[in-house]
Parts: C-alpha cells; structure tokens; sequence
C-alpha cells in the first residue's frame, strides 16, 4: 500500500547575499553584511519552518523562494514545506480568503461542516509536521490555509509565527466572519505578521502583533535584467508575440544555470501581439479580486478610442494553481467579456495564460511581458500588497494601480506611479492610462523614480532585516515572560 504524505518538501538551493552589493549603497550593504552574520549566529542550530499551500503562483510563493535562498546563503538553516488537500478544502480556504479581503465571495458558509473540513484536512499536516520540529525550531504558518496548524506545533515547544498575506483597509461584516472562524486557530501563535498595521484585526493582543512589508528579488528570473531582443524572443517564443527577432529566447535560472524557453502559452485572441505597438498589461492570478474583466472594459471604453494600444491580460494556466478553485471561472469570464468586444476592438485585446510547469521559465516570460509593457495596471478590488506592482516599478515602467492595501505603500501618486481613487471607476482608469500613453516623457520620468523607490524600500535585506529583529524579538519575550496564553 503506497502512503500519500500530507506534506510536499520544497527545495530551495542557497543564494549569497553578497550578490546585492551592485544594487545596495556601501553602507546598506554593509548593514546587511553584519545582519546576516548576526543572524547565523543567533539562529545556528535552529530551523526556521515555513509552511503554506502550494509551490506554483501567487506572491507568497514569488517571496519564500528567494527569502529562504538568502537565509541558507547566510547559514541560516530555513526549510520550506506545503500542505495539501481535497478541492473541499480550497474551496473552503478561498472563502475565507475573499472574506478578509471584504467580498462574499462564492457566498458559500463558513459552518459547522466548513469547520469540520478545514480541521480534519490540516489533522494530517499537523501529525507530520509535529515529527519534524524541535523546541528551538521557529516555525512560519503562512495565510489561512495553514492557521489551524497552529496548536499542534505550539506543543513542540516551538516559536509559531503566524503570517497573514491578505487584508482589508476597513474591516466589515465579512472580514469579521472570517475572524471569527479563524481567531481560535490563529491565537495559538506567539506572533500575528500582517503587510500591514490597519490589516490587524480586532480582538488581536497588540504587543504580539508585527508589521512587515513584502519584497522582490532582484536577482530572481522574474526580475533580472533583460535585453530588448531578449524579451522579444522570450515572447515570440512562448506564442505571445508575432516576431522575427535576432535575441535568444534564454534567461538565467536562480541557481547560476542556463534556461531557455521551451513552452507556449495559450492564447485567447484575433491575431498575434505585434512587438511595434504600446502595450497596456495587467498580470496576476485570475481572481475576480484582480478584476481583469474591468480591465478590459476600462479599455474597451477608455482607451482603445484614445490611441493605438493594445491590451494583453495574462495569468498562469488555471489547472497549475491547486490552492485557488476560482481561477478557471474567472479565466472563462474573461473570455466570454472578450468574445463580446466589438470586432475592431476585439483586434486589439490578448488574453493569456501562462505555462507553469517550470515556474523559473513562467518567471522570465513575466519578465518580459512586464518589460515590454507601455503601461502596467493593477485595477485590484483588494489587496494584501500587490508584488506585481512592484516587479513592474523595478522594471521603470510606469504603473497604475488601486489605492488600496499595501498598493498604497510601494507607490507615491504622481511621482512612482498613479494611484486610482475608486478602482471600479472604469472612466478613471482609462484617464490615467491613456494620459501616460500620451505623454512618454512624463512615463519616464514616473518609471525611473519607480525604481528608486523598489530599491530603497522593497527588496530582499530590508525584508529579511525585519523577519529577523521579529524573531529576536518574540525569543526575547519567550524568555522574558514564559509560555504566552493561547
């Protein structure tokens, strides 16, 4: 009889800090040379666990990734594994999740049975998790997926962070529901980690509650520099572009070695992208959350009359992303809003899915599809942070997006981006993308402080400088005050 392990173990090869010496200031290198070094001291010995619900999408993957490189690069012994489960399961995690954004959702309950599924799911997880963490071992249960694994790692004696990626500026009724179901869970955590101090819910114990803000790797394939030929042949290659072009379709991969592009994407569209024309492109997960139906009527109605652009929508192939059941009904809208455009119109907008089977190859070709892009939007109805917002900043390229949620964070209306007042205000969005499809100088000048700004406040050091004064400081307590009351 074969045993189906309720944990996936996540290999993640070590990555030098000192690579950021081209991208930090003499003294934020050194900073981050000591940071490091004092780290591996304090933490030698110990495992740092981080735990969520899957490998493949989504931003919380985008930053475990690299965070968990540098700290194994650093000598800091960080590990990474995921849980599984039963579509039941997910369905009932992305509930909750579209609860604490503030939206119903699929409207389903948070019940009784919803408790029952959710409980036995993570039952299996915790038996095995339990036989791998020691009492000195920190332990990172990262969003809703993982909350009820709390109480069991608790009893190893171990230091449990619980780390929460989504968020609502104001909290509702719905936001509260969610609360509710999982406060019972989440209080066995010595530390709640919200993006953001307002994201903190109510009830919460204040001294045990941490701010840390998100990050980009530099250095990933997602995010590393690209030559224009290059990014045309990576598109060209993937079919999302009609090109002859003179580049190589290869990216470097995290750990040194060579890639190429071997995979296409599947597209919904009249004809093929042409490399000559502006590009308007919103990428991100397919989530009613994200709102790429908006989007597309935002430039149906907005921008198409206004100039030549043309919009691209892209997101990963829904059958790759296990922990979101929505995506594929989201993708379907998407092509039935499409299928309704005018035809000249229609000419003009290309949906993407993106092949996820080599996620560094899905990287490089965001990469380049963020690379090319005229003008990037994230039209998100709700939002923890937004990493795509970011990415596109480190790119220099000029970026609209909702203020709202951790968006509001990374740009400065009208010095690293533009900020939306009212996301459903389909006319708004179309002003402010066409008057940066109008004015190249003022995009520029708008994508150059763009990415001054990733630089200073969202790559790697200054997150993992936070997760480790966060750590010192709930072991300090532990120390100090003894067991924390659940």
């Amino acid at each position: 009889m074969t045993v189906v392990s309720a944990l996936a173990h996540e290999v993640v090869p070590a990555m030098a800090p000192e690579r950021f010496a081209p991208v930090l200031s003499p003294g934020e290198y050194e900073a981050l040379l000591g940071l490091v070094e004092h780290a591996a001291r304090e933490l030698h010995g110990r495992v740092i666990w981080n735990v969520n619900s899957t490998a493949k999408g989504g931003g919380v993957v985008e930053m475990l990734r690299p965070l968990l490189g540098y700290c194994r690069g650093a000598g800091v012994d960080a590990r990474w594994t995921v849980i599984s489960g039963q579509p039941a399961f997910f369905a009932t995690t992305k509930r909750i999740h579209n609860r604490l954004h503030g939206f119903d959702g699929d409207g389903g309950p948070l019940g009784d049975a919803e408790r029952d599924v959710y409980e036995q799911t993570l039952a299996a997880s915790a038996a095995e998790l339990v036989e791998l963490v020691h009492p000195q071992d920190i332990v990172i249960l990262h969003d809703p997926q993982t909350a009820g694994l709390a109480a069991a790692v608790r009893e190893t004696g171990a230091t449990v962070m619980w780390r929460c990626h989504v968020g609502l500026d104001a909290a509702n009724d719905r936001s509260r529901e969610a609360w509710d179901f999982l406060r019972g869970y989440v209080l066995n955590a010595h530390v709640f980690i919200f993006h953001r101090a307002g994201f903190a819910w109510e009830g919460l114990p204040r001294d045990r509650v941490a701010v840390i803000r998100p990050s980009i790797d530099a250095f990933a394939p997602k995010n590393a520099g690209q030559e224009r030929e290059q990014s045309l042949a990576i598109m060209a290659t993937a079919g999302i572009l009609a090109a002859d072009v003179d580049g190589y379709p290869t990216f470097t991969r995290s750990d040194g070695t060579p890639g190429r592009i071997e995979r296409r994407a599947e597209m919904v569209e009249e004809e093929p992208l042409v490399a000559d024309v502006p590009v308007v492109m919103q990428v991100s997960r397919w989530d009613q959350l994200k709102d790429p139906v908006g989007v597309l009527r935002a430039f149906e109605r907005h921008v198409a009359k206004r100039s030549s652009a043309h919009l691209l929508l892209a997101g990963p192939s829904t059958a790759a992303v296990a922990d979101d059941p929505e995506g594929a009904q989201v993708l379907e809208a998407v092509r039935s809003a499409w299928h309704e455009l005018s035809a000249p119109i229609r000419r003009r907008v290309h949906v993407c899915s993106l092949p996820m089977d080599d996620i560094e190859e899905n990287a490089a070709i965001v990469n380049a599809l963020q690379r090319h892009a005229s003008v990037v939007v994230q039209k998100s109805l709700a939002e923890g942070f937004g990493l795509t917002v970011a990415e596109a900043m480190w790119k220099q390229r000029p970026v609209v997006a909702s203020r709202i949620g951790g968006i509001r964070d990374q740009i400065e209306h009208g010095r690293s981006g533009l900020l939306l007042s009212d996301p459903r205000d389909l006319e708004e969005v179309g002003a402010a993308i066409s008057g940066l499809l109008a004015d190249a100088e003022r995009a520029q000048t708008i994508g150059l402080a763009a990415e001054r700004r990733v630089q200073q406040q969202f790559l790697g050091p200054h997150h993992l400088g936070r997760y480790f004064e966060v750590i010192h400081r709930v072991g300090a307590r532990r120390e100090r005050d003894g067991p924390v009351p659940a």
